[in-house]
């Protein structure tokens, strides 16, 4: 399978790594698209570098590429997930703004009718972050909040992002073995 991923400016860059990591694993292609923002959060938060994180994916695109092949619908992928997506790449999918190659990428699947998973990383928010989620909702997009669990007792900060990434395989039925589920409560 191929997928898109976008990695935006908000914190929890972590996210996105953990996910292309184990789209990899698992063989399928990753077009991955970082913005300017995200490139700074990735070295601060995670010490990763273009060059380093070039190696993790099949295609790296320049967000300013709007010719890219990713721009295109007739460039087949299997779905896209922006992870972690601010409230500014949020209210420009949420209003046909597309100003990037991440925010055209995820205009095409939306008009392709392709799935779109979003994972905000943003508290607290507003009315106007709530209502452009709402919007997206509406129209078929997958919003899944970088919330983390615990009833599968975590033990560190690994077994809190496998749980998130878990759950973007699962929206977007990719097989996975990342944390245990929950098999009803043991009384």
């Amino acid at each position: 399978m191929r997928f898109v991923v976008g990695i935006t400016g908000a914190s929890g860059s972590i996210y996105g790594l953990r996910f292309i990591e184990v789209l990899q694993k698992a063989g399928h292609e990753v077009h991955a698209v970082v913005t300017q923002s995200g490139w700074k959060v990735l070295a601060y938060e995670c010490g990763m570098d273009k060059r380093s994180f070039s190696h993790r994916v099949t295609v790296l695109y320049d967000v300013e590429d709007i010719g890219a092949a990713i721009a295109s619908g007739s460039f087949l992928i299997d779905g896209m997930i922006v992870v972690p997506c601010s409230m500014k790449t949020v209210g420009s999918i949420a209003n046909a703004i597309s100003d990037n190659l991440l925010t055209r990428a995820a205009d095409v699947c939306l008009k392709e009718g392709r799935p779109l998973l979003i994972v905000p990383r943003e508290t607290p928010v507003h009315a106007i972050h709530l209502e452009n989620l709402l919007k997206l909702s509406r129209i078929g997009v997958k919003i899944l909040p970088a919330c983390p669990a615990f009833y599968h007792h975590p033990k560190d900060i690994a077994d809190i992002v496998d749980m998130l990434v878990g759950k973007i395989c699962d929206s977007l039925h990719i097989e996975h073995h990342l944390f245990e589920r929950w098999q009803g409560g043991k009384d």
